[in-house]
């Protein structure tokens, strides 16, 4: 749980120095920053994605992965949610002030809603490797002083979410762990979740319009391929 602390503390700080900012960051400051964080996260997925072994066992698991997530309509469901959620938290808004709620619930999105959050707290739980979670953690604490700029206050909270829903990820990982405690299989886990990860980095650098959400499922099919290839 050591990664998912961090992740909170820093959406936490983060958003606290955005609130001190009151005259905002430049817009042309905040493209620059997106961009590089784009890069950064590029990076950290084709690293990670060096760790396979076979892969066989990535193709299959990809195609199988995105074939159910977009039968799922993962990405449209997720997108139609936060539609409904900040439709739903407009209405709070009083002379042209930002909302707490939606605040809140425009950050947990953001912070929640990843490809990083999904892989870094599966690989914190199998394996104890933070190291993708604390990369989110850096990116995160960015964010969340330039989201809480605009949506003050609110930004805040979405901490308390990422706790509970990375922490969950991470314990149900943890449990798992006895039935997925391979090494090898744990790298393949990886390698898939680097893959959904540079799809996220060439989107933030406005390259691609990928449906990220949908690939997520592969790293699900991971676990079946791998011993299914290992019956053959």
């Amino acid at each position: 749980m050591l990664s998912v602390i961090v992740n909170s503390i820093a959406i936490l700080i983060g958003g606290a120095i955005g609130l001190l900012l009151k005259r905002g960051i430049p817009e042309k400051f905040q493209s620059a920053i997106m961009i590089g964080i784009g890069l950064c996260v590029l990076y950290i997925g084709i690293d990670g994605s060096l760790n396979g072994e076979n892969p066989i066992i990535l193709v299959v698991s990809v195609v199988l992965g995105v074939t159910a997530g977009t039968a799922l309509k993962i990405e449209e469901r997720l997108n139609l949610l936060g539609q409904k959620l900040e439709q739903k938290f407009s209405s709070g808004k009083v002379d042209g002030e930002t909302s707490l709620a939606q605040g809140f619930v425009t950050a947990s999105l953001l912070f929640c809603v990843g490809a990083m959050a999904i892989v870094g707290s599966i690989n914190s739980g199998l394996s104890g490797d933070h190291s993708i979670i604390f990369a989110k953690s850096t990116i995160d604490f960015i964010a969340a002083a330039v989201l809480a700029v605009t949506f003050g206050v609110g930004v805040l909270f979405s901490a308390g979410a990422v706790f509970i829903y990375q922490g969950s990820i991470v314990l149900v990982a943890s449990l798992l762990r006895p039935l997925l405690n391979n090494p090898s299989l744990v790298s393949e886990i990886n390698c898939a979740g680097s893959v959904v990860i540079i799809a996220l980095g060439l989107n933030m650098l406005g390259l691609t319009k990928i449906k990220v959400a949908n690939f997520l499922p592969a790293v699900i099919f991971v676990p079946i391929v791998y011993y299914l290839i290992g019956l053959l």
